[in-house]
């Protein structure tokens, strides 16, 4: 399994707006420019979490994108789920009916099995604002290390 760039920059997106929710709405060019993602690559990601209905678009003066879900409800696994084809650890576990014409005999398919289900319980009890309540109060601003998303 790996997390593509978009599902990375996803999940640093919804962080920098739960982390800077009373704001209101944030225009694209400030989470363009305090998470240094391209305009262009950022209106597809958030094209995709307002489709997702994680996210609500306002057009016009004091538009712009702000949470349409709770911090504490919203989970790592939502997030990464809509913006990735697939985070199994295997393909045969891609879809949901297991296409493999071995399924019924691999003796290795429990363990991916049991993997995936680790991978996703794990994803989906780590919770936005938990990213909130463990970031110092001078973050939420791109610092001058610019270390601090190191791996998002």
């Amino acid at each position: 399994m790996r997390i593509s760039t978009k599902g990375r920059y996803a999940l640093r997106v919804m962080i920098d707006l739960a982390r800077n929710r009373k704001e209101g709405f944030v225009k694209l060019q400030e989470l363009s420019a305090r998470q240094q993602i391209s305009e262009k690559y950022l209106e597809g990601i958030l094209g995709t979490l307002v489709r997702g209905k994680l996210l609500e678009g306002a057009r016009g003066k004091g538009g712009g994108y702000r949470l349409n879900v709770d911090p504490e409800d919203c989970s790592v696994w939502q997030i990464l789920s809509l913006m990735e084809t697939s985070v199994a650890p295997v393909s045969c576990l891609d879809d949901e009916v297991n296409k493999c014409s071995r399924a019924k005999t691999c003796v290795t398919l429990p363990v991916w099995k049991e993997l995936d289900t680790m991978i996703r319980d794990y994803l989906d009890n780590v919770k936005l604002d938990q990213f909130v309540r463990n970031t110092p109060e001078s973050e939420g601003k791109v610092p001058d290390d610019k270390n601090w998303n190191c791996g998002l």
